[in-house]
């Protein structure tokens, strides 16, 4: 079948192209000359919200270099955000941003929430990129992140009940991984774990894999999840995921990236599956098309460009709020009908 959100906008939402004003907008002329600012060869089911980006380095209480790649819970009936925060020496920190309708009026801590422990050499270049994901089993949440260094990128975890203190519990893979989350409960008795290990072997692939932990810190039972595909894919040769799965009556909903490379440099695509419930390592659906990839000028240009990166989503009241960072620069938020995510699952 066939889905758009072309027209389908926010009250008020302005649909017709962006003309350009400059060299940076570019490829807003390039999309008009193919048919329009608003159409693509993926399935865009997204709808920008009009405000995008809704959060920017300017709107920090300290200096930042950029705000992107935002973990994303409902907490106390807000929106919380936990935001990857690049400094002016490169290094990245998280700082909580909140908002009461997941949109504006963001209320930003005046100190990062989250700062690399230096005792870890594993954290000694920054975190980044967290997953949020609320464990009502344990009456708390889950913050994956990515601990970088010199020794490679790997996954961490921490847990927290209210995202101002912090149980560090370390390194939960070997490097070089990132781009993990738990589901949000157990599943046959253990914690499921998505994440991306990546290998020179083969040509750097890097396919996406699910392990199981009794304690969530001690990991086996290794499994393919979702392979990159191969030759001219959108997603061929890397993915990885991006916000955590999300349940619902069909399965799991699974949110994740291809990476184009082209002498050009990156694209940073969207894809969605669906994975069984009681077997999440059973892929039921997947997407040939892309869902949403980086068309605005604030998702083109930045210090990487070509990049839409969420690392969060919610759910209200059958609302899906994907929360991205756009070119490694700013946050952007796009929201679909959850129905309409599922429908478009081929």
């Amino acid at each position: 079948m066939s889905c758009t959100s072309e027209g389908a906008g926010f009250p008020g939402e302005c649909l017709c192209p962006v003309k350009s004003t400059g060299k940076g907008d570019r490829m807003v002329e390039i999309m008009e000359d193919r048919g329009g600012a608003g159409k693509s060869a993926g399935i865009e089911v997204f709808t920008r919200h009009p405000q995008n980006p809704i959060l920017v380095p300017a709107d920090w209480p300290y200096p930042a270099n950029s705000v992107f790649n935002p973990g994303a819970t409902r907490i106390d009936g807000e929106t919380l955000l936990l935001v990857r925060v690049e400094d002016g020496r490169g290094m990245s920190h998280l700082t909580a941003a909140r908002s009461r309708d997941g949109i504006g009026d963001w209320r930003i801590d005046k100190r990062p929430t989250f700062t690399p422990d230096l005792s870890r050499p594993e954290e000694s270049y920054g975190v980044e990129d967290p997953r949020v994901i609320r464990l009502d089993e344990e009456d708390c949440w889950a913050v994956l992140y990515t601990a970088y260094s010199d020794r490679g990128p790997l996954v961490s975890l921490a847990l927290t009940k209210d995202f101002v203190s912090f149980d560090r519990k370390g390194a939960i893979t070997w490097p070089d991984n990132k781009d993990a989350a738990f589901f949000p409960r157990k599943i046959g008795g253990k914690w499921w774990m998505i994440h991306r290990p990546t290998t020179g072997f083969g040509g750097a692939r890097g396919h996406m894999w699910v392990s199981r932990s009794p304690d969530m810190v001690h990991w086996g039972e290794h499994d393919i999840f979702l392979e990159a595909r191969s030759g001219g894919w959108w997603d061929a040769n890397k993915i990885g995921l991006n916000a955590p799965p999300l349940e619902t009556p069909e399965g799991w909903l699974i949110l994740y990236h291809g990476v184009r490379v082209s002498g050009a440099g990156v694209n940073y695509r969207l894809g969605l599956a669906l994975a069984d419930l009681d077997r999440p390592d059973r892929i039921i659906k997947r997407n040939d098309r892309w869902i949403f990839g980086p068309r605005e000028a604030y998702e083109r240009n930045g210090d990487v460009g070509n990049v839409v990166f969420p690392c969060g989503w919610t759910l209200v009241d059958g609302r899906v709020f994907m929360y991205y960072g756009g070119a490694d620069t700013v946050v952007g938020l796009a929201t679909a009908d959850l129905s309409d995510l599922l429908a478009c699952l081929e």
